[in-house]
């Protein structure tokens, strides 16, 4: 018998469930597993740093049913979303976002005990095995953390050395500590977006700026200096006021909204508006 309550998530989405003994299955059940550890060709280049990343993936945006990124329509980043970038892009993978998603949504004090084991499983591991420890439970969404489980966080940076990173959209959130969590702003060009955006800069912040290509990335963008986002993931290891640069992955590759920015001869574009 299914223990979620589906009447939030899309139809088709709830049919494909109905219609698969797997999947049926899989949402009369608890995950077994919340934190992948080095789950993506990003988090593993981390490793060549000693770090190693345990990261969650949720179901994006309002794919669960509920809004899990508030700013994603504003910035225009749904269709362009790392869900569905290389693995992300299988239904499979998805479903087991999806249920993630609805076990948080649902069984809170569940999730969060499963949550806090995995945390201190992966800590040992770092610690036992000379690894720095790294968390980033953003990995396809922009839940604010700091509000949840803020007394956790602060314990593991402290007994652990857990250092918890993500990135936002949302450019006003306060970190009561910023070197127990670390966040990037993530970048788009949509102009209704500008606001949050000019925000962001003006708090100093760190920026993620999704280009088109690779060998177009800038040196300079918005008056701020641009470093290599896309050789690791670990974002805290970079100085705050700067352009942390990564390239389009996924459908992002063909995004036209201005979440995406191009370059051409040395000038940034998002869609047809100059950026810098």
């Amino acid at each position: 018998m299914i223990i979620y309550d589906l009447s939030k998530v899309p139809a088709d989405v709830v049919a494909q469930i109905h219609a698969s003994p797997k999947y049926t299955k899989w949402f009369s059940e608890f995950p077994t597993k919340l934190l992948g550890v080095s789950a993506d060709a990003k988090t593993v280049k981390g490793e060549q740093y000693g770090v190693l990343t345990a990261i969650l993936y949720l179901s994006p945006a309002s794919s669960s049913g509920v809004n899990m990124c508030s700013m994603a329509k504003i910035a225009s980043c749904i269709d362009a979303c790392l869900n569905t970038a290389g693995r992300g892009a299988m239904s499979s993978v998805q479903m087991s976002r999806l249920r993630k998603t609805l076990f948080m949504l649902q069984y809170w004090d569940d999730f969060k005990a499963m949550l806090m084991r995995e945390v201190t499983k992966h800590a040992k591991y770092c610690r036992n095995r000379g690894y720095k420890c790294a968390i980033r439970l953003n990995g396809t969404s922009d839940v604010r953390w700091e509000l949840k489980i803020w007394e956790e966080m602060v314990y593991f940076y402290n007994q652990w050395d857990v250092h918890w990173y993500d990135y936002t959209k949302i450019a006003n959130r306060i970190i009561p500590d910023p070197v127990v969590y670390d966040l990037t702003f993530s970048f788009s060009g949509v102009q209704d977006y500008q606001r949050y955006a000019d925000t962001a800069i003006a708090m100093g912040m760190r920026i993620a700026v999704v280009f088109r290509y690779r060998a177009e990335i800038p040196k300079t963008f918005m008056g701020m200096d641009v470093v290599d986002g896309d050789d690791s993931d670990l974002r805290f290891l970079e100085p705050q006021g700067v352009v942390s640069a990564l390239y389009a992955k996924g459908k992002a590759v063909h995004d036209t909204s201005g979440f995406v920015i191009d370059t051409f001869k040395g000038v940034a574009r998002s869609g047809s508006k100059l950026i810098a």
